[in-house]
């Protein structure tokens, strides 16, 4: 193996066959020993969040896989607490994709003057560049292509992949009486421009809530395997 990167949650290896090793460390982002999914930098380590978050990415990348959307997802290892994925190029620096069915956190701050906190919204999709020093800014489908970010092809896809993912889980998790706000996932594109599933679905990596009260990630992990 040969080190490629190492990043706040997880190390990147090249591995001979081609392909890629990300290494799950227990490192969390955060801050003053606080965990917060939202912050860009590490705050704390605890002991075992990388296994929980390898253990429900694998749940997750199998469930997509089998419903037949791509993912750069080939193969894990628990022991090791590692997981194989395909090559992929990111879009720009890096881009995230958030997909919101309740009105709360970034998108209730912006846009409280026209909607209730909690109101339900239709799979709602938005695009940010990952970029700490601008605080990770919001980009339009528009500004993407006029950017040469990606092609208008390229998002449309990008979004139909998103909600369908999203209702994966959210459906998975309304099995254990537990609901869905909101979610984040990163994408990337494989050598033919065809738009991938990268990076991890973790539990630090979406809004949860039961009976009315937010679910902390930890917690969730929990409860998801109980």
């Amino acid at each position: 193996m040969e080190p490629v990167y190492s990043g706040k949650t997880k190390d990147v290896f090249a591995l001979e066959n081609g392909n890629y090793l990300l290494k799950f460390k227990d490192d969390c982002t955060g801050k003053d020993g606080v965990f917060d999914p939202g912050e860009n930098s590490v705050g704390l380590t605890i002991e075992g969040v990388g296994d929980v978050n390898l253990r429900m990415s694998i749940y997750f990348f199998e469930k997509i896989n089998a419903a037949g959307i791509r993912t750069h997802y080939v193969s894990a290892d628990l022991d090791d607490t590692t997981m194989e994925v395909l090559p992929a190029k990111v879009f720009g620096d890096g881009l995230e994709v958030i997909c919101r069915h309740k009105a709360v956190g970034s998108f209730y701050r912006r846009y409280g003057q026209y909607i209730e906190e909690g109101a339900d919204l239709p799979a709602y999709v938005e695009t940010t560049f990952k970029n700490d020093e601008l605080g990770d800014p919001l980009v339009t489908k528009d500004g993407l292509i006029v950017l040469g970010i990606m092609t208008g092809e390229q998002y449309d896809a990008l979004k139909d992949m998103t909600q369908k993912i999203t209702q994966i889980v959210a459906d998975d998790l309304a099995e254990k009486g537990l609901v869905l706000y909101d979610i984040k996932f990163e994408f990337g594109y494989d050598s033919d421009g065809e738009v991938i599933l990268i990076d991890e679905i973790a539990s630090g990596n979406m809004r949860v809530y039961k009976d009315g009260e937010y679910i902390d990630p930890m917690t969730l992990s929990k409860l998801f395997f109980a």
